[in-house]
């Protein structure tokens, strides 16, 4: 047994940590890299982007901690979800990665709708109909860019790029499978009326393996470049927020996490595949092999805050945000946001939803702006714990992990708009805390991943909800709600 990697690859960023044979962690580093926007809807990241993140992270973590590369037993891998990365038989990228922030599918999503229903789809596969899933980034290859089409042998997420790079095995797991629209979430396998739907072959995005499975070694390439040796393992890995859950200590039924990225997970794990006849929320597999999450994958959270501070308040300081919010109170003085800046996943699913400011007035300050932006996201948040709620899944608190833990103030907010309680996680770089877990299993340091979450997983400060902020809160989640409502036509006429 030996020392294990977890990374996680995000939006803006690819965190690491190296953790022990008892889970202890003794290293942690990170290493950023933005996305580009190259026509309106559109969201890319070079390749090659992702590979120098993985590089200067995994050496970081070799010069902080001083542990020597053969030491290095198993890696493990998260990376966001929904993302694209079309490559040819010899592994070569053949163009930009398509993240999940991206719409420039719609038509061909509207396409498929008609070929067969969105709800039948939504029985086979737990998903909405919608072009932020995988398959509809595949199709639209397919029909726009036929000459890298053809030449592609896989179309991979990029957790199953990062360990062909790695590896030359090409493997998906269960969780990330569960996202692509090509797969029954019942049956746990690729599913042919999708496939036939979309044109599409599943077996192109991997074999289907379990997240902790070992699926082979380091190439010298790869061990060249990271600074480690050919004896290093490589595990399936996962998509982020999977591993963000187990970061969190999500490996039994009936709990719930809040997870706060560029984009804002919820999710609940279920001992079964559960649906929702609203179709707010889907229904996905946990990292956690026996173990189904019933999610919304996640609005633009983290993205709107830093788009938020960067454009509007003009500063680096994200505590700004915080000081000005606070100087506001609970309603934001009558201002609502809705935090639809890459499309809508709540209280709808809607890709020609906007972000928006309502309700402004020559009285209203930027400290009333920050507030609204900080609580339009809460009421998100609300909108689908709201869901379980009503679907009889248990909501005794929510676990929250993330970048959102470092704002006390927002916990805080979010416990009141909930009337929750809200525990946090004491690490916020839970998804790589996840990624470590699973290959801390694989590794054999744990003998599962509820033994590797007690070791392993530290919960931090409790926020008990404040009912005197209950009414004030109410309030501006109706007027919220009212107003996604009264937009969503207006969305729907000037930007499907």
């Amino acid at each position: 047994m030996g020392y294990v990697i977890g990374v996680d690859l995000g939006t803006q960023s690819l965190k690491g940590i190296l953790a022990d044979a008892d889970g202890k962690i003794v290293a942690e580093t990170s290493c950023a890299h933005d996305p580009v926007y190259p026509h309106s809807g559109w969201a890319e990241q070079p390749v090659e982007d992702y590979l120098h993140s993985f590089t200067v992270v995994v050496q970081g973590l070799l010069a902080e901690s001083h542990v020597p590369a053969e030491e290095i037993g198993t890696i493990g891998v998260d990376t966001i979800n929904d993302s694209l990365i079309v490559v040819d038989g010899a592994g070569k990228p053949l163009m930009p990665c398509i993240i999940w922030l991206d719409r420039r599918a719609e038509a061909e999503t509207a396409a498929v709708a008609k070929k067969i229903d969105a709800a039948r789809a939504f029985e086979i596969t737990g998903l909405n109909l919608d072009s932020t899933h995988t398959a509809a980034k595949m199709l639209w290859v397919k029909e726009n860019r036929p000459e890298i089409f053809n030449q592609a042998k896989y179309l991979l997420n990029v957790d199953s790029f990062l360990v062909q790079w790695m590896t030359g095995e090409t493997v998906v797991d269960y969780a990330q499978a569960s996202a692509s629209m090509l797969y029954n979430v019942s049956k746990m396998d690729w599913d042919p009326v999708m496939s036939e739907a979309f044109g599409l072959d599943p077996h192109a995005l991997g074999k289907l393996t379990p997240s902790h499975e070992v699926v082979g070694t380091l190439t010298p390439m790869a061990a060249n470049r990271l600074g480690l040796t050919t004896k290093t393992k490589v595990i399936t890995g996962t998509g982020d927020e999977h591993s963000a859950c187990l970061g969190a200590g999500l490996v039994r039924p009936g709990m719930i996490c809040d997870i706060t990225g560029t984009a804002e997970p919820v999710a609940a794990t279920s001992a079964r595949p559960v649906f929702d006849k609203k179709h707010l929320v889907e229904t996905h597999h946990s990292a956690q092999y026996d173990l189904w999450l019933i999610e919304n994958p996640g609005f633009v959270s983290g993205g709107t805050t830093r788009w938020y501070k960067d454009h509007l308040l003009k500063t680096r300081d994200y505590d700004l945000m915080n000081v000005q919010a606070k100087k506001s109170s609970p309603g934001a003085r009558g201002l609502t946001f809705l935090p639809c800046m890459g499309g809508a996943m709540t209280p709808d699913w809607n890709g020609a939803a906007r972000g928006s400011f309502t309700g402004l007035t020559l009285s209203h300050t930027l400290d009333d702006m920050s507030r609204a932006v900080f609580e339009g996201i809460a009421f998100g948040l609300r909108d689908n714990v709201d869901r379980f709620r009503e679907m009889g899944i248990s909501c005794e608190s929510v676990r929250i992990v993330g970048g959102g833990t470092k704002s006390p103030f927002w916990c805080q907010m979010k416990a009141d708009v909930l009337g929750l309680p809200l525990v946090a996680v004491k690490d916020p770089e839970g998804a790589a805390i996840g990624a470590a877990m699973l290959a801390s299993v694989g590794e054999g340091n744990f003998k599962g991943l509820e033994e590797a979450a007690e070791a392993m997983v530290e919960l931090g400060a409790r926020y008990e909800p404040d009912a005197s902020k209950k009414a004030a809160y109410d309030e501006a989640y109706e007027r919220y709600y009212e107003c996604y409502q009264a937009l969503e036509p207006f969305f729907n006429r000037y930007y499907a």
